[in-house]
């Protein structure tokens, strides 16, 4: 049996949860890397994953895993590989939904090597009431590679190969003769089983202001489908937008914006810096 690649799978509407998955990558550096991205994937079908190292990353919505990412990562169907879960949240907590992760990948399959929490700016932050502003920044990607340096070496260990072989080499390869279930133990995780409850989602959705002038954009960054153009602008369908407010973010007319409530009460009570909470 062996491992011969690392793949890099994430949904990650606003790019916070790809950036700290693919620093995490850099730290493993194995160069037969392959990345799934499903934020914007519609399809429904498995997406096999086969003797693979595998990184799965996304973001986090109230403590738990955000409900579009959970059925879109819940895709993924593992034969022979391992999991390293790490989720992204917006410097509030990220509660249970570390632990909802991995669950998930067990339940497909995957057998968990390890696990990470990170801080990626929050969807709700905007100029005047940043929350986790700039997030994940150069320190954050720089403790997401050693974190995949860590779990690399743990992984090693745990599979008893001595003489590590060139990660950089085509035909690259860890092998072991027990299934990987009998051999690699993942450490205890911050989170709570059963997990949290998630109430009932308000529906929002951002609002076109006069800048628009239907680029079609942010139909291409929307991660459901919920936004189309008529009559020359924008319009978004309320009841499939999740306000993860990419729309707004990557607008290149700021004809885009967002407003809640709650942007004012995350930035007075969780505006203080969190760092990465790592488990290997």
């Amino acid at each position: 049996m062996k491992l011969d690649k690392l793949c890099v799978a994430y949904y990650s509407p606003t790019h916070t949860s790809r950036t700290v998955a693919r620093a995490a990558a850099d730290g493993f550096g194995i160069a037969r890397r392959e990345e799934i991205d499903l934020t914007t994937d519609l399809n429904e079908s498995p997406v096999a994953v086969k003797d693979s190292i595998c990184i799965v990353a996304a973001p986090v919505y109230g403590g738990l895993v955000a409900p579009v990412a959970a059925r879109r990562i819940g895709r993924l169907r593992a034969e022979n590989s391992v999991a390293v879960p790490i989720v992204v949240y917006g410097n509030r907590d990220y509660e249970d939904a570390l632990v909802q992760l991995r669950d998930l990948l067990r339940a497909q399959g995957f057998t968990v090597l390890c696990g990470a929490a990170f801080v990626g700016e929050h969807s709700y932050s905007r100029p005047g009431m940043p929350i986790a502003e700039g997030r994940p920044d150069a320190t954050d990607r720089t403790e997401a590679e050693t974190f995949g340096q860590q779990a690399y070496a743990s992984l090693l260990r745990q599979l008893g190969i001595g003489e590590t072989p060139d990660p950089t080499a085509r035909d690259f390869a860890l092998t072991y003769d027990t299934p990987l279930e009998s051999l690699i133990t993942a450490p205890p995780m911050k989170g709570n089983v059963p997990y949290k409850t998630l109430g009932p989602s308000t529906p929002q959705a951002p609002v076109v202001n006069e800048n628009c002038y239907g680029c079609g954009e942010c139909v291409d960054w929307c991660p459901t489908g919920a936004i189309s153009l008529q009559d020359g602008h924008s319009t978004t369908d309320v009841s499939l937008c999740t306000k993860c407010c990419a729309c707004v973010k990557f607008c290149p007319a700021n004809a885009r914006t967002f407003d809640t409530p709650y942007t004012a009460k995350l930035h007075q009570h969780f505006s203080a810096r969190r760092e990465p909470e790592l488990f290997v």
